[in-house]
């Protein structure tokens, strides 16, 4: 899987999307907000795992560990081409 945060924003502009359509009425459009909700939820968890990777590298960097295999495999931040 190769998605990145910006895939997710798209995703989550479609389901913007789909909430607006005012033709979605009763319970299609609770289904729609209970699948939105969801999706945020979803959203919410990549973005918090997104922000403790950042994290992590930055202070990788400012401490100068540049060798993965100095912090718990748990903490080591993949540059995605392995």
């Amino acid at each position: 899987m190769q998605n990145k945060l910006g895939d997710l924003n798209n995703h989550l502009f479609i389901a913007l999307e789909r909430l607006n359509d005012d033709e979605l009425q009763g319970e299609k459009l609770q289904e729609e907000m209970e699948r939105s909700a969801a999706i945020n939820k979803v959203a919410k968890a990549i973005t918090d795992n997104a922000r403790v990777m950042l994290d992590a590298k930055k202070h990788f960097d400012e401490y100068g560990i540049h060798n993965q295999n100095d912090v718990p495999e748990i903490l080591r931040v993949s540059d995605g081409k392995a």
